[in-house]
Formats: C-alpha cells, sequence, structure tokens
C-alpha cells in the first residue's frame, strides 16, 4: 500500500488535513503551534483504493534554530520513506523562510537524479485555508517556490479535497506485488529501534538452512526471506537495518513507524518486540497501534530477556499483565520472553506465529455456535435501550474472510454498542481457538 506524507511548517493545517483524508478526528487541531507531537498514522479510501497517510507534526520547543532542524529532519524522513509528499503552504501567511527551506528539499527529492529508489518523488503544492475565491489569487505567491502549480483547498470545509484525491491517485506510483508469491503466509519482525529485531533475524536464519531465496520485497524497505521451519512454509519480513540513511540524522522514533507501516501493511502476522530492560514504552504502543488498525494477528516477544536479573514466575506475571493493560481492550494474544544472543526461545516465537497463522482461519460450524452462543446471550443479553429489549435469535461465521468475521442477527441492532459486542467477542475467544487474531463482530436486522 502506498504511504503518502503531510508535510510543512506549524499550524498550516496538516493535523485538519489528517482528519480529513482519513475521514477521523485523530490528530488534535490547535492554533497553538507544536500541538501534533506524536505521529498520526492512518488510512484514506477514494474511488476503490487505499492509501496511508502520516501526518509529520512539529515539536514545542524555546529554540527557533531548534525547531528548524526538528522539520528539516522530519520533511528528509518523510521524502526517504514515502511514496508521495503533499507540501501544505498557508496561503493567509504567504511566503515565509520555512516554506522556502522545506521547499529546497522537496525540489532535490523530485528531481529525476534527486537520490531516491526509483527516481525522484512526487510531490504536490497544496495552498491550505483558501475559504473563497478571492483567495485563490493569493495562491500565485507559492509559485516562487519552484514546485509547480499550487493546488488550493480548504481543510477545514473541505473545499477541493475531492480535486486534490483525485491528483493524488493519479500520481500515487503503483505497488507492483511481483516476485512474491500469494497464499504463502508473511511474518513481519516489528518494533522500535535497539530492541533486537535484526539479532533475532539473524538467529533464525543462522540455525535454519531450508532458506529457499531472499527477495526484495513489495516495498522499498523489507526484504522477504522465504523460509521452512516446523514443516510450514512462509515468507520472514525484514525490517531493520536494510537502509540506512547516513546523510540523515532522523528522529528515530517517526523513522521506524514510517518503516514499520509498509512491512505491517504487507504481513499476515506481526512479531512485536519489546525490551525486557525498558519494558513497554510509548514508540512501542504506536506501532500497536498499526498493527490494529490494520487488523493483523500479533505475537510479543520480550527480547533481552537474558539481561533480566528476576526472572521468578511472579515477575513474569507482572509483566504479562502490565502488557496486555496497555494493550488492553484486546488482550488475547501470546507473550514470548525470548534472547536473540542466547537463543533462549527464539524457535518458539516462530512455531506460535504459525499457530497465530491458523488461528485466523479457524471455522466454527454455525450449529455448533449457535448451540454455544445462544444460551450465554440468553443468560446475558444486552441492556435494553428507552424501553425496548434487544433479541439476538441467531449467529453464524462469514465465510472467506481474512480474519474470523461473525454476525448477530437482532431485532434492533442500532442499539448494540460496543461493549456487548466485545463481551460476544471475549465468548468466542473462550470457546474456540483464535489467540492472536483479531475478530469482527457484526450486528444485523434479524
Amino acid at each position: 500500500m502506498a504511504l503518502v506524507a503531510i508535510v510543512g511548517r506549524p499550524n498550516v493545517g496538516k493535523s485538519t488535513l489528517f482528519n480529513r483524508l482519513t475521514n477521523s478526528r485523530q490528530a488534535i487541531v490547535s492554533e497553538t503551534a507544536g500541538t501534533t507531537r506524536d505521529r498520526q498514522y492512518g488510512k484514506c479510501e477514494w474511488n476503490g483504493k487505499e492509501f496511508s497517510v502520516v501526518d509529520t507534526g512539529g515539536w514545542v520547543v524555546n529554540s527557533d534554530d531548534i525547531f528548524e532542524e526538528a522539520i528539516r529532519q522530519q520533511v528528509l524522513i518523510a521524502t526517504e520513506e514515502a511514496d508521495l509528499v503533499l507540501f501544505l503552504v498557508d496561503v493567509k501567511t504567504g511566503v515565509t523562510d520555512l516554506d522556502v527551506d522545506v521547499a529546497e528539499i522537496l525540489r532535490r527529492r523530485s528531481a529525476p537524479n534527486g537520490g531516491r529508489p526509483g527516481g525522484g518523488l512526487p510531490v504536490i503544492l497544496v495552498a491550505n485555508k483558501v475559504d473563497s475565491n478571492t483567495q485563490i489569487f493569493d495562491s500565485y505567491e507559492f509559485y516562487k517556490l519552484g514546485l509547480d502549480e499550487p493546488f488550493c483547498i480548504s481543510s477545514i470545509s473541505g473545499s477541493g479535497t475531492g480535486d486534490l484525491l483525485d491528483v493524488i491517485m493519479q500520481r500515487l506510483p503503483s505497488v507492483e506485488d511481483e516476485k512474491i508469491e500469494e497464499g504463502i503466509p508473511r511474518f513481519a519482525v516489528v518494533g522500535r529501534p535497539n530492541v533486537g529485531k535484526s539479532s533475532i533475524i539473524n538467529a533464525f536464519i543462522g540455525e535454519e538452512r531450508n532458506i529457499v531465496t531472499d527477495i526484495a520485497g513489495t516495498t522499498r524497505d523489507s526484504i522477504y526471506t522465504r523460509y521452512d521451519k516446523f514443516g510450514f512454509d512462509f515468507y520472514l519480513v525484514d525490517t531493520a537495518g536494510i537502509r540506512r540513511k547516513n546523510k540523515v540524522t532522523e528522529d528515530m522514533e517517526f523513522y521506524s513507524v514510517m518503516r514499520s507501516i509498509r512491512a505491517i501493511e504487507n504481513s499476515d502476522v506481526c512479531i512485536l518486540m519489546l525490551d525486557a530492560t525498558r519494558g513497554i514504552e510509548g514508540q512501542d504502543m504506536n506501532i500497536f497501534q498499526v498493527i490494529q488498525r490494520n487488523s493483523k494477528s500479533l505475537v510479543v516477544v520480550v527480547n533481552k530477556w537474558d539481561l533480566v536479573e528476576d526472572k521468578s514466575t511472579i515477575a513474569i506475571k507482572t509483566f504479562e499483565n502490565a502488557i496486555r493493560e496497555r494493550m488492553a481492550p484486546f488482550k488475547d494474544f501470546p507473550i514470548i520472553f525470548a534472547s536473540a544472543v542466547t537463543k533462549q526461545r527464539i524457535f518458539k516465537v516462530l512455531e506460535t506465529a504459525k499457530q497465530v497463522y491458523l488461528n485466523r482461519t479457524t471455522k466454527v460450524g454455525t450449529t455448533k455456535l449457535n448451540e454455544v452462543m445462544l444460551p450465554l446471550i440468553e443468560a446475558f443479553p444486552p441492556p435494553s435501550v428507552k424501553g425496548k429489549y434487544i433479541k439476538i435469535k441467531y449467529c453464524s461465521q462469514i465465510p472467506d474472510t481474512q480474519i474470523p468475521s461473525f454476525i448477530f442477527y437482532a431485532n434492533l441492532p442500532q442499539y448494540v454498542k460496543e461493549p456487548y459486542k466485545r463481551f460476544l467477542e471475549n465468548k468466542i475467544r473462550e470457546n474456540w481457538q483464535m489467540t492472536g487474531c483479531p475478530i469482527n463482530i457484526f450486528i444485523r436486522q434479524k
């Protein structure tokens, strides 16, 4: 899936445009510079096609020089990783020195010899806050940035965003899946920097010699290794250390998530690596949220377990509880304590990933499903709303879906809320083996 990055100086409306494109309110919108500190990642669907969107917000700092350097770093990272860049400027403020600096970077990257794999980077100059026809004339000032004609929109009202999406779809390069065989599971190893992703992959490959081939994958930054273990054929997706940017002093957290997005979108099971010496941190949660948004199966690996002094059962249980509480409400996933250096439990990781993948294909017969679920629903029915009682009389599994999906037929489906859907999901998990994989619950009119 293609990746689009929104770049620009503070307060030009990046977060507002992000919310507009993703049809969400994920990004906080404020007049205060630097409101967007945590990077936002979402999906946009237009004319039957999808692409990922990244909002590259700035930081609140005291020094203007440091602030400019922070903006520059994020633009450089975005231009290295994204397939297309939306350069947002403010028509009410006009051209500023920061706009000129960002435009200079983008001009170099968009040139045919811009130093990127595959040639120049597509850049669309977007003049935001054009709320009236007279302001279109003010946008002509941005021609001096040397990035073609500015595209006029108002992200807060949505004016012009439909036409912008049409242009984005035209200019996005096609992401081809050649060479990667369909139908073979893909296991992606993801995590923040220095957590041991490369080490554990090297341990896998160093021990097992049944490597069929190394393939440059569907994206620039992933390598797909064909692998055979436990009589199971799969691709192992390595995103760690593939292309080191010697010329970029990057924000490593932002950089790691941008690379992880691609691997996660093209995987079936995500092996999320955590550092046992540091616990679960904000960056781990960012990557976990990307995994959840893409409905991927999950195996959590706590690496560097050999460096932990207290390995008691109580310590392990405490660690597990802390991880599950942070990732709630999704708690039904395996956690493995391993060490890539000592090779402790590293093959249990692959074995568990295989089982989690197979859990995605679990089929539940309609008769058995109703025999188990209907008595539970009768004993614990959905809460009544406005004096109206909700009755669920029948349920079934939807065939041929990527993840297990179930339909429950009710007389008033609009009154069944998320907490009760989670109740149904938990009861399904208690009765059938679906550990590690997400479940879809749909309530429909009977």
